[in-house]
């Protein structure tokens, strides 16, 4: 089933045709990978989804872009409401300059009136417990966020998406910045959190996509060109274009 779908979907930067006439389907309880050379519109397409996009003067849409049914670029939808179901992840780990309890009830302070203490408390630990950060952290939780490692910092970063119960993670490049032991992890714990979560990632990593991926769009030029099952589009792709991408011999 379709967690989230585009119906002819464009996007113009000023006169800039960024994302043209994208039509697509990503599936709930999935990792989907888009994959593309820079500035072909992949990260564009992936704000598309919280509205991220609006924050840049001259942007302008039209088609449609569906979560669960419901189309998000209706003038009247609510961008808080919106943006809590859709969590996202950035190339380069953001935790606030706060502390490590702080950063993962941060949202959740917005959002709820009048939770308790424990209310909250139960949160930090379910969260981190899901990033598999609890045993590591539990005895740290009123230390700065940007004490952390990377890695840490990232998955802190995952665990305040998470605490706000989002039903679908974005995530923009988010291993660039890690080293390969840490990208292993993060990549087995996206694996992990795709039984609670739809997942859309955008990476420039075709071996990242290959690894942990159920599906994969290929994008060219704000063009969504193919997109399919992982291993079809790695080993038997449709189109030639998908095929020289890659094979490296494009991009």
């Amino acid at each position: 089933m379709a967690k989230i779908t585009t119906k002819n979907l464009n996007l113009w930067y000023g006169a800039f045709h960024a994302v043209k006439n994208i039509n697509s389907a990503f599936e709930a309880n999935r990792i989907t990978a888009i994959i593309g050379p820079s500035g072909c519109g992949k990260s564009t397409l992936l704000r598309v989804f919280n509205r991220m996009n609006d924050l840049i003067e001259g942007v302008r849409t039209d088609g449609g872009a569906l979560i669960d049914d419901n189309d998000i670029l209706n003038s009247n939808t609510d961008l808080v409401v919106l943006r809590k179901k859709i969590g996202m992840v950035f190339q380069r780990p953001n935790p606030f300059p706060l502390s490590i309890y702080e950063n993962i009830v941060f949202g959740e302070r917005i959002h709820a009136d009048g939770i308790t203490r424990d209310g909250l408390d139960e949160i930090v630990q379910e969260s981190l417990k899901s990033v598999l950060l609890w045993d590591e952290l539990k005895d740290r939780l009123n230390e700065p966020a940007l004490r952390l490692s990377l890695e840490q910092r990232q998955r802190l970063c995952i665990a305040r998406c998470i605490a706000v119960k989002p039903d679908v993670l974005l995530m923009d490049e988010p291993c660039s910045a890690l080293d390969p032991q840490a990208t292993a992890r993060i990549e087995e714990l996206m694996r992990e959190l795709k039984n609670n979560y739809t997942i859309i990632i955008v990476t420039h990593n075709m071996q990242q996509a290959a690894r942990v991926s159920d599906d994969t769009g290929f994008m060219l030029l704000g063009e969504l060109i193919e997109f399919g099952r992982t291993e079809q589009i790695f080993t038997a792709p449709h189109d030639r274009r998908t095929e020289d991408y890659i094979t490296g011999r494009y991009g």
